[in-house]
């Protein structure tokens, strides 16, 4: 079982001059009173007695004593600890009247009980980090987080080039009824000198028909003296009519109007081309991004796994990006009972054999909270000392003036001042009355 406090005694300790408590085994233990009395003192002289020497105080020694400092500390485990003397030398006996030391104490002691405001205080990391430690799940959870951070960057440096890459996408012209590649001048000057050869060679036939025609009519002028020749002119000239008859030329107008326009029409091909490749690399970044967010995905689902599984010190604690959470808030989001409560539970965690912890200022939280509190540490066998600036019904002791209430040493009685004694004159008979009844005159 984790080990208590059952009962101390301490005197001549910074401010305090005698103080004993009797804490409760389980729940909250009050130390009220108001300030400058003395409340602090009575965690600062536990923290000394149980924790050693580096919790000794720079001025141990009460002002204006006359003694040495004295602490007793009775355990919950049958151990006794007394510091005491010049030099509040530590003496630790066990049930069985043997004599140990700082060490057996440190065996089941717990540094933040005794220091709870150096966990309070910690920076957010480092008190995720003592979390982890405890739990196990440390040095596997920053790997997992590390990778999540490098994807998490990566993704968000691919979204925003997406995004850049579609927003100047979406500022290109785009045009109909162009073609899909750059038109070359050079290739339709040529074609053109083609359509020309042709025509050219339609010309010089349709130059033939007629020299052919003008030798028919000489030889026909001529048909005596050059049948044979007439013939011939015949034949040729019914030839070159008859090649000449289907030729037509082509028309160059649509290649000359092309060549005109080509410089604009290879910028309305540019311009689709750049349009169509910025919309694919937008593209291939979005799809980078998804798989990227995938991969984010799946490794918080493995960290929220990894703290499911653990054995975690309080029902909704947990670790969010190297910070502690509780019930989805972080440390400067949580009421201070709720921060109490996070740290007492993971102070216990971290050595289960400390059942106890020492709290300082309590009065930030009201009755029905500091009830809810009390009720919590209860309900999990955990003992809390602490201090509230109070003189109400919730105190379980009340310090005045270096005393608990109880201690205060009975004030001496004043004896009631003297009065004179009233002197009562005496009684003298008349001495003729005397004489008279002497003498029978009566």
């Amino acid at each position: 079982m984790s080990v208590k406090i059952n009962s101390l005694e301490i005197e001549n300790v910074k401010r305090i001059k005698a103080v004993k408590l009797e804490p409760s085994a389980n729940g909250l233990t009050i130390i009220g009173g108001n300030n400058n009395q003395g409340k602090t003192s009575v965690l600062d002289a536990i923290a000394w007695a149980l924790g050693g020497d580096k919790y000794k105080p720079t001025a141990a020694a009460r002002d204006g004593a006359y003694t040495d400092p004295i602490l007793h500390v009775e355990l919950s485990n049958g151990l006794i600890v007394e510091r005491k003397g010049k030099n509040s030398s530590l003496k630790v006996i066990d049930p069985n009247g043997n004599k140990a030391g700082q060490q057996l104490l440190n065996s089941f002691l717990s540094a933040l009980a005794l220091d709870l405001p150096k966990f309070m205080n910690a920076s957010d990391k480092e008190k995720a980090a003592i979390l982890l430690q405890i739990i196990g799940v440390g040095e596997q959870l920053a790997k997992i987080e590390s990778e999540e951070s490098r994807l998490y960057n990566q993704r968000t440096a691919i979204g925003r080039i997406a995004d850049q890459k579609q927003k100047y996408a979406s500022e290109l012209q785009c045009w109909e009824n162009v073609p899909n590649t750059p038109i070359s001048a050079s290739d339709l000057i040529a074609r053109q000198q083609e359509i020309l050869a042709r025509n050219g060679e339609n010309q010089r036939k349709r130059e033939n028909a007629a020299l052919y025609a003008q030798e028919l009519t000489a030889a026909q002028a001529a048909y005596d003296a050059a049948k044979k020749r007439l013939e011939l002119a015949e034949q040729n000239a019914m030839t070159a009519q008859m090649s000449a008859k289907d030729l037509q030329d082509e028309s160059t107008a649509e290649l000359e109007k092309s060549i005109a326009e080509i410089d604009a029409i290879n910028m309305k091909i540019r311009d689709n081309l750049n349009k169509e490749h910025a919309e694919e690399e937008a593209k291939t970044y979005r799809q980078d991004y998804e798989a990227l967010t995938a991969q984010i995905n799946a490794l918080r689902q493995e960290k929220q796994d990894l703290l499911q599984s653990a054995d975690l010190p309080l029902e909704g604690l947990t670790v969010e990006n190297g910070a502690l959470q509780y019930h989805g808030k972080q440390w400067d989001s949580m009421s201070g009972s709720e921060q109490l409560r996070v740290a007492a539970a993971i102070v216990r965690k971290l050595n289960p054999d400390c059942g106890f912890v020492l709290l300082d200022k309590l009065e930030q939280m009201d009755s029905v909270t500091l009830q809810e509190f009390g009720q919590w540490l209860e309900q999990e066998g955990l003992q809390a000392i602490a201090t509230r600036v109070s003189t109400g019904d919730e105190c379980s002791v009340i310090i005045e003036d270096g005393y608990s209430v109880d201690t205060r040493p009975a004030q001496p009685v004043q004896p009631e001042p003297l009065t004179p004694p009233i002197i009562q004159p005496p009684i003298i008979q008349p001495p003729i009355i005397q004489k008279a009844w002497m003498k029978g005159a009566f």
